[in-house]
């Protein structure tokens, strides 16, 4: 194609209708050129006028972000269709600020910083934004950009049964069903997760209908069988018939947020976790722990009393497997929620805990040590007060 400026005729016609197939402006600059110099950056030419095409392209290697949108990772192989290789898991291949195009770095995708040899001519290109004659693609995926996004469904949350197993006891014998909670659109590297069996699904449907007989009105549950329990058909129905009643749930704010639905998720694991600490078996509580701490962040329930535990329950257990600096973390994100509060049973113990984490690790503590001053005017000494493990083993979970 470079040699399109040449005297072939026949050259000229395809470069002529290649252009005529990009959308937009970048017919306008064709015309104000009379459609007699080569491209400049033929990369462009690559792409066809084809809607299918571009939204395959946009869930690939190439991803567009507003100004109020964050950039999100890709899983690994979705530039496929353009002939890259796979990347590895948490490559971000998204672009900031409001739809600059960025390809992979490797030389071979749209928009990369590499080369592309079309005709004998090596042309090299950086962020098409940013270029001349690279800015028409931008502009040709933002359009398709801005005229998708009223389409697109809002991120929400996706439970999807991906085990299920027979467990036999002594005097029992029953399914458990293993359940990750997913948000669509993103890629989680640690799934959230809950294991549980059909009365803890038929526990939880009791205690709403009592609460929200209109809204459940209409919510379907699988009805207990007599004989059969145990049989493939039946454990693979009831997997799909709990994955929709979850995401039935979930679509009602009011029934979301209730604290019958909260705790059929997260409670279990917060009481396994307080177990296993008060047992000293820190290694096991702190993976309890972390998948409690999941679980509430998919839900959205990062500013509760249950949340300020987890995080109390996090901090404990790295700091006696002495692994400082992420306890360090962890009281710091519990006093930004604190913040705001004048009071709160966990304030001076997290305060307490900073501060002498934050002297092993070199960190600055002045202000935790200004709020502890605070505290120690306008209540009783802290002396007095119990220390963050204390307040964590003594917490009733029920």
């Amino acid at each position: 194609l470079a040699s399109a400026a040449g005297p072939d005729g026949m050259a000229a016609r395809i470069l002529h209708r290649l252009r005529h197939a990009l959308a937009g402006e970048g017919g306008r600059e064709e015309r104000a050129c009379g459609g007699s110099e080569a491209e400049d950056f033929p990369e462009s030419s690559e792409l066809e006028d084809d809607t299918e095409g571009l939204s395959t392209r946009l869930s690939g290697t190439l991803s567009f972000t507003s100004h109020e949108e964050e950039e999100e990772e890709e899983e690994d192989g979705a530039g496929d269709e353009l002939g890259e290789p796979p990347q590895p898991t948490g490559t971000a291949a998204g672009a900031e600020d409001g739809g600059r195009c960025w390809g992979r770095c490797d030389g071979r995708g749209l928009g990369g910083r590499g080369s592309s040899t079309l005709g004998g001519t090596q042309a090299m290109w950086g962020p098409t934004a940013e270029r001349p004659g690279g800015s028409l693609l931008t502009r040709q995926l933002q359009e398709l950009w801005k005229k998708s996004r009223g389409s697109l469904v809002p991120q929400r949350l996706l439970f999807e049964v991906t085990s299920a197993s027979v467990v036999s006891e002594r005097s029992s014998k029953y399914v458990l069903y293993t359940i990750y909670l997913i948000r669509s659109g993103r890629f989680d590297k640690a799934p959230a997760a809950i294991a549980r069996r059909y009365s803890d699904f038929e526990r939880l449907n009791r205690r709403l209908r009592c609460r929200f007989s209109c809204d459940m009105a209409g919510i379907a549950f699988p009805r207990k069988r007599l004989r059969r329990n145990f049989t493939a058909e039946t454990i693979a129905k009831r997997s799909r018939a709990f994955e929709q009643f979850l995401s039935h749930l979930h679509s009602i704010a009011e029934i979301r947020r209730s604290p019958e639905f909260l705790e059929f998720f997260f409670l279990q694991d917060l009481q396994a976790a307080q177990r296993l600490t008060c047992t000293g078996m820190y290694r096991e509580a702190l993976a309890t722990w972390a998948n409690a701490y999941r679980l509430q962040d998919r839900l959205g329930v990062c500013g509760s009393g249950r949340f300020l535990l987890t995080l109390a329950g996090l901090a404990v257990c790295h700091q006696e497997l002495d692994e400082l600096c992420e306890a360090h973390g962890f009281c710091e994100q519990a006093l930004q929620l604190l913040e705001a509060q004048g009071s709160h049973p966990l304030l001076g113990p997290f305060l307490q805990a900073h501060v002498h984490l934050a002297w092993k690790v070199g960190k600055d503590k002045r202000h935790s040590e200004a709020r502890l001053q605070d505290l120690r005017e306008a209540g009783p000494p802290l002396q007095q007060q119990p220390t963050l493990k204390e307040c964590l083993i003594k917490e009733p979970l029920e």
